[in-house]
């Protein structure tokens, strides 16, 4: 069985990503293509967690043939391992693309974790639990993370700081990642200077949550009729774990950089109301035309993803002019040919959707040779 909303629903995260990540490059950026500061929740932050709850849902149908009586094999967990080991390396590639020279890797000072680093942990760490545990372990071993999580983040006393503390430094969180990461493998950016990491390793933790969540909602939906009942349960469901997590964030802020339990519970509910819209629309309802430009990107996210970065760093990267005044390649597109006549803020936004725009066409040209790159 596959679910070609789950496709679509893919497609529409990696375009968002693409869009987010291209506008964020500009100074002037309208407040919902960027990441909260620090406290809260925009729609860009929304799109990460998406990838991870996706990723679970994924997991429900390849890991469906796997029981107590059909055991998985050595095997399998090799497969297992051997794709979250090529995210990981795929992301150290990202983070040490273009330090110096165009294929220089200075692994001295190069950021170990990123998005792609934690896919693969939360992907290998989920699947591990999913294939050794019973369900009702599966759910109890989840509660455990996420409350755990919340109440080390709150109660266990940093060194000079003191407990609930949620800073960049002070946050037991980064305390833990610089006991174990050497602080020149840590971000250094976004007023971190090395003293933490948005995609750190203790916070990992409770991002295995989030694909777990992803995969409870796909255990559901494969027992349930393909009727709009089954999007209305998504949607109650949602609704629910938006209250939750907003209500949790009260005495545990929503935060994505320190993936609290809060944002875990609050993400995981818009990613379960967008999966239901999708899901009526196309599995119910069989109105799928409006999807099918997000189900070419969907079906190679990963591809699509990794060359988009790549293509950022090279327009930042590469400069237009010599001299003092030569300014990159991408402040060039932007300011000659979107922001001189649309504006700043209106600039950005343009540059980001033709470059989503161009990925669609590379996508589509993909699709049409029937090229769909897997890890």
């Amino acid at each position: 069985m596959r679910l070609t909303s789950l496709d679509v629903f893919r497609g529409i995260t990696i375009a968002g990503m693409i869009l987010v990540n291209m506008a964020g490059v500009a100074g002037d950026v309208y407040p919902p293509l960027a990441h909260a500061d620090w406290h809260g929740c925009t729609p860009t932050d929304l799109v990460f967690p998406f990838f991870l709850f996706i990723v679970g849902v994924a997991m429900t149908f390849s890991l469906a043939k796997y029981t107590e009586v059909n055991k998985p094999t050595s095997d399998v967990y090799w497969r297992i391992l051997r794709r979250a080991a090529i995210l990981f390396a795929l992301g150290l590639i990202l983070n040490g693309f273009w330090n110096q020279g165009i294929w220089t890797f200075d692994l001295s000072n190069i950021r170990i974790m990123g998005v792609l680093q934690r896919i693969s942990l939360t992907y290998l760490f989920a699947s591990l639990i999913v294939l050794n545990l019973p369900r009702k372990g599966q759910w109890i071993l989840a509660g455990i993370l996420i409350i755990g999580y919340w109440l080390m983040m709150m109660y266990v006393p940093v060194p000079d700081y003191g407990a609930g503390v949620l800073t960049r430094e002070g946050n037991f969180g980064a305390y833990i990642d610089r006991l174990i990461i050497p602080q020149v493998h840590l971000y250094a950016g976004d007023g971190y200077k090395n003293l933490g990491d948005p995609e750190g390793l203790f916070s990992t933790i409770p991002a295995v949550v989030s694909v777990l969540a992803g995969y409870f909602t796909g255990q559901w939906i494969r027992n349930q009729p393909v009727k709009s009942r089954t999007s209305l349960g998504l949607l109650l469901f949602g609704i629910g774990c938006l209250i939750l997590g907003w209500a949790w964030g009260w005495t545990f802020p929503i935060n994505k950089k320190l993936w609290t339990s809060s944002y875990v519970v609050f993400s995981s509910g818009w990613a379960l109301l967008l999966l239901a819209a999708c899901y009526e629309l196309i599995e119910v309802r069989l109105i799928r035309r409006w999807g099918k430009p997000f189900e070419v990107m969907g079906l190679n996210a990963i591809a699509l993803f990794t060359a988009s970065v790549l293509l950022i760093k090279i327009l930042v990267r590469t400069k237009i002019g010599t001299g003092e005044n030569a300014i990159t390649t991408y402040n060039w597109i932007y300011q000659n040919i979107f922001a001189s006549w649309a504006g700043t803020f209106n600039g950005s936004f343009l540059f980001a959707l033709v470059t989503v725009l161009f990925w669609l066409a590379i996508a589509y040209l993909m699709y049409c040779q029937r090229w769909f790159l897997k890890v």
